[in-house]
């Protein structure tokens, strides 16, 4: 049950200037950049928690979810130069470069031929050797291997460099994958849309034009997808607002999205080692801010693989309501220094959101209920 703001809260919440936000939210009315701004900005975490905290429970009361599932990055062998990433290699053959054998992959799936997982996650670097043909056997192996399992696949960086490098549209690209077997697209490679970063973070890949047409075009061909934000590098507050502007934009046409997943930046062993890499405080306030400015979005996710544990169980206070799943040899966010576990146990999971006081719910890839913990 949401309950109203108590006395205090509310003296809290004028002292703070944030008292016609609060009464916007309250009536239902649409936050603008200019209150992101102030959200943003304010130095009353507590308070900032407190209001995305009532959105979280208005939506979802006390339910966290998670899912069992499997990464699979097959090759991190990628033409993209983006100064924030530790995981790629330029080519082949250079240091820490690999590519697996498309046995190699599926062998990671038949391994958990007996466990129960709900959705293989498939991310790649931008690989000039592998032909079309790989990508969609991938696919393909997978569902002979386990033809229960919903296949994430491919971010909108992947299927804008399919198009291009093979000849093809975007659409005929997601038709192609979808006959093969995939079944959603995750949110990567946003980055920030803003072209003042971007074009310093990640001026060879996809601009962010184009990153939303792929999604817009998976969404009017009946896919459903993820939205990330990468914060804590280069960007200005004001360039974060806009960003999740854009994304409120395009989800206001299509409804695609499912879920947003602020990407915390980690500096090791990438071109922005110097760096600091973001606060506890300025994460908690990233996914307050979120929740409240992305009306339109149902789930917002910290992944704890980048996140750390014990902060993305804070962050269920701050707006957020979903814990990404098991995992199971993730790579890039390692690669970049990440020192979280490659994977947890569901029992692990379950006892982390109970922790915290919540109600674990594990889900499959659409947010499908599959047990209530």
């Amino acid at each position: 049950m949401v309950t109203e703001l108590s006395p205090l809260t509310r003296r809290r919440v004028q002292d703070r200037g944030l008292a016609d936000i609060a009464e916007k939210l309250a009536a239902g009315v649409r936050l603008d950049f200019d209150d992101g701004m102030r959200l943003f900005t304010t130095p009353d975490l507590g308070t900032l928690g407190l209001l995305a905290n009532r959105e979280r429970e208005r939506r979802h009361g006390d339910l966290t979810y998670f899912n069992r599932n499997l990464h699979i990055n097959a090759t991190n062998v990628c033409e993209a130069t983006c100064i924030f990433c530790s995981f790629s290699r330029l080519k082949t053959g250079d240091p820490n470069a690999y590519t697996m054998s498309l046995e190699e992959a599926l062998g990671r799936v038949r391994a958990l031929r007996g466990e129960l997982i709900t959705e293989v996650h498939v991310v790649n670097g931008l690989n000039p050797d592998l032909p079309w043909s790989y990508y969609l056997d991938l696919l393909r192996g997978i569902k002979a291997e386990r033809a229960d399992l919903h296949i994430k696949g491919f971010t909108a960086v992947e299927i804008h460099y399919f198009a291009v490098k093979f000849g093809k549209t975007y659409e005929t690209v997601l038709r192609e994958l979808m006959e093969a077997g995939l079944g959603s697209l995750p949110g990567g490679g946003a980055e920030i849309f803003h072209p003042r970063a971007r074009k310093k973070l990640c001026d060879d890949k996809v601009d962010a034009e184009g990153w939303l047409e792929v999604h817009r075009t998976a969404h009017e061909l009946g896919l459903r997808s993820n939205c990330t934000m990468l914060f804590g590098s280069i960007e200005t507050l004001e360039e974060r607002v806009d960003h999740m502007l854009r994304l409120r934009a395009l989800q206001d046409h299509t409804g695609g999205f499912q879920t947003f997943i602020p990407l915390r930046f980690h500096h090791e062993n990438n071109k922005l080692e110097r760096l600091r890499e973001p606060t506890g405080f300025d994460s908690l306030r990233t996914y307050a801010v979120a929740r409240l400015m992305l009306d339109n979005i149902d789930h917002i996710k910290a992944y704890w693989i980048m996140l750390g544990i014990e902060l993305a169980q804070l962050a269920l206070s701050w707006g957020v309501d979903d814990l990404d799943g098991t995992v199971r040899e993730e790579r890039i966010y390692h690669m970049a220094g990440a020192r979280t576990p490659q994977t947890l146990g569901r029992a692990d999971l379950v006892q982390l959101i109970r922790d915290a006081g919540r109600v674990p719910v594990e889900r499959d890839t659409l947010y499908h209920v599959v047990a209530e913990a």
